[in-house]
């Protein structure tokens, strides 16, 4: 397992992401600890979550997964400092006018919360979900350098933020001299280049943020789990189908095509490994339902493409093309 530094930090974290949105969700209890269990064993340190995980299921009141997250690092006895916790605030966890956003009334209440659920004393990344249009940018970095003056909070970052936003954001720590956000966390796949590679990524490469992307495998499309004209039979698959399009039917083929020239490495891992050879991507954070799921992701772990599988992989999903 490679450890990269995050961003400008000298954190340093696993070169897989551990991401937990479907505990509570499509892994119960007892299967997040195995997943959480071998995924460390394997070398994983840095795990995501957020107060919100995983709220949209009936009977869940969010904070699941941080309860569960928690639960797993107290009785499995491992010491807290070897594991990176990254876990966010913004989304509505009430139903109150202040029980959401990033206003300092909400940020001081949610992470009193997820200290309480993940049973620790500090937070080593906390990331806005997404940006608030209703509370100036000032307000939100002022709490969140507050709470990293405290010790609750070791590095900051964010999550869904567009280029003008996060460009805003950066600005405004330098002029005030708040905390900055050190990190990005975005959508971004070889299905779903556009999002992050149109603004974004230059914004990142400029004030050096760590990059994090999420549903790096597109929702599972690149998995190879669905295939033209197959059934559908997933909890998830509903966001998934706006990849079912010919160009990315003819771009899995391609990675599978890849995969075998490789000695038979999965789809999985050489969308993964795509990822993981940019040199702007420190860590895709993988999101396995099964043990299965979570040892086929770290078949990725140290494979990174040749100039020439990067360069065909990069033709065939390039949204400048469409």
């Amino acid at each position: 397992m490679e450890y990269r530094k995050l961003g400008r930090t000298g954190l340093k974290v696993s070169e897989l992401c551990l991401g937990t949105m479907q505990f509570g969700w499509t892994a119960d209890e007892p299967l997040s600890y195995q997943i959480l269990d071998a995924a460390f064993d394997a070398g994983i340190n840095f795990i995501d979550t957020a107060d919100i995980y995983s709220r949209w299921v009936d009977g869940n009141p969010g904070g699941v997964a941080e309860t569960y997250i928690g639960r797993w690092i107290k009785k499995s006895n491992i010491p807290r400092h070897q594991v990176v916790i990254a876990t966010k605030v913004r989304s509505p966890m009430g139903d109150g006018p202040n029980d959401e956003g990033l206003s300092r009334a909400h940020i001081l209440q949610a992470v009193e919360a997820s200290l309480r659920r993940l049973d620790t004393d500090y937070i080593d990344l906390y990331q806005a979900h997404w940006f608030d249009e209703d509370t100036r940018i000032e307000e939100t970095l002022s709490t969140l350098t507050d709470l990293v003056r405290q010790g609750k909070v070791r590095y900051i970052g964010c999550s869904n933020y567009p280029a003008w936003r996060l460009a805003e954001s950066i600005l405004s720590a330098q002029l005030h001299n708040t905390s900055q956000y050190e990190t990005l966390q975005p959508h971004y796949s070889l299905v779903h280049r556009a999002e992050f590679e149109r603004d974004l990524a230059e914004v990142c490469r400029k004030y050096e943020l760590g990059v994090i992307p999420y549903s790096p495998l597109g929702g599972g499309f690149l998995t190879g789990k669905y295939r033209r004209d197959s059934p559908i039979e997933s909890a998830r698959a509903g966001g998934t189908k706006r990849y079912f399009t010919e160009r990315n039917w003819a771009l899995l083929e391609k990675i599978e095509q890849m995969g075998k020239e490789r000695g038979g490495a999965t789809i999985t891992q050489v969308a993964l490994a795509w990822l993981l050879s940019n040199h702007l991507v420190t860590s895709p954070i993988i999101g396995p339902r099964t043990l299965d799921q979570l040892h086929d992701n770290l078949g990725a772990v140290g494979m990174r493409l040749l100039h020439d599988e990067n360069k065909l992989l990069d033709e065939a999903s390039d949204w400048r093309n469409e």
